[in-house]
């Protein structure tokens, strides 16, 4: 199972990053081997739901 020990560090009381064990880092690595292309089809994705119009390439 991934992700059992996760250490948070806060910063005035919100939340700034998540330390994980290194082996769970390789394994999530291996799981998504180009995480650049992954966030951009994300963004992409976010990006789409909030915009209605949509442009030709014509």
């Amino acid at each position: 199972m991934l992700l059992k020990n996760v250490q948070i560090i806060s910063d005035n009381g919100v939340d700034k990053f998540a330390v994980i064990n290194f082996r769970e880092y390789l394994d999530i690595k291996a799981l998504i081997p180009n995480v650049e292309d992954y966030l951009d089809y994300l963004h992409i994705k976010n990006v789409k739901k909030q915009t209605q119009k949509r442009f030709s390439l014509e």
